[in-house]
């Protein structure tokens, strides 16, 4: 899918235009590639994790469109010049974005803009635990926030938990980097659901089935707990009345739905 951050809260650091270099690209799975750029321009992109750049282009017949994706760069915030700029796309047979980045060469040019957006860890927070939930291409944000996570665990001793969904193996995007942050860091645990085909031979934390089934089991609390809900729609809104179920207020429940787009 072409993903579309509809963001709680957006808010433009800046509407000034940039032009971003490609340089590298992997497939993070047979439908999603990453995209490591570097702004071309001379001049630093500082971003908060959790923030997504726009990308700008035309149709064939000229209409002036774009495009909208959280930045998966691990990093601190204060980027300066040449450094990555990473971000996951979702290919949407017959999208125009889709042929915009299959097309683009190394070394080719998008214009973008940006950072957007509040889906970020908040400086103010004192919760003893984030419950982080995504599918498909909504967990690059938390990619992001690793450096913050690893800190925030060092400094106040917070838990985390990643339920990540996805269809199949295949499909979960950055899992060897979650799995390989949670081997180093105890407080933090890693939950890949599997709506359709489980790995050989699964972690114990692996499930099978969709996120919303699981959250039972970590038992959230608003006591302790802020959860962050990103990615299909139907996913956020039904954890959402899940999470108020169990008594977590709205501002502890931040969303980001994305929703497709050709």
């Amino acid at each position: 899918m072409q993903c579309v951050p509809a963001a709680l809260a957006i808010a433009p650091a800046s509407s000034k235009h940039f032009p971003l270099k490609l340089v590298g690209r992997r497939m993070l799975a047979p439908s999603v590639g990453h995209y490591t750029f570097v702004r071309d321009d001379g001049q630093p992109l500082d971003f908060i994790p959790g923030q997504f750049i726009q990308v700008h282009f035309q149709y064939a017949d000229g209409t002036a469109t774009k495009r909208s994706y959280s930045l998966a760069t691990i990093h601190d915030h204060a980027m300066g010049p040449g450094e990555a700029v990473e971000i996951a796309v979702s290919y949407v047979a017959g999208g125009a974005a889709t042929a915009l980045f299959e097309g683009l060469p190394e070394g080719g040019h998008v214009d973008a803009s940006g950072p957007y957006g509040r889906f970020c860890l908040m400086p103010g927070d004192q919760n003893r635990r984030y419950l982080l939930i995504g599918t498909g291409t909504g967990v690059t944000p938390y990619r992001a926030m690793l450096p913050q996570l690893e800190t925030l665990i060092a400094q106040r001793g917070i838990e985390v938990v990643l339920l990540f969904g996805a269809r199949t193996p295949a499909e979960l995007l950055y899992g060897d980097e979650f799995r390989a942050f949670a081997d180093r860091h105890p407080n933090f645990r890693f939950v890949p659901c599997f709506s359709r085909e489980l790995p050989e031979n699964p972690h114990p934390d692996v499930r099978h089935g969709y996120v919303q089934q699981f959250l039972p089991e970590f038992a959230p609390d608003p006591a302790r707990d802020i959860a962050y809900l990103c990615g299909n729609p139907n996913m956020v809104d039904a954890c959402f009345e899940a999470l108020k179920e169990h008594g977590l207020p709205v501002p502890q429940i931040r969303r980001e739905k994305y929703v497709s787009s050709k």
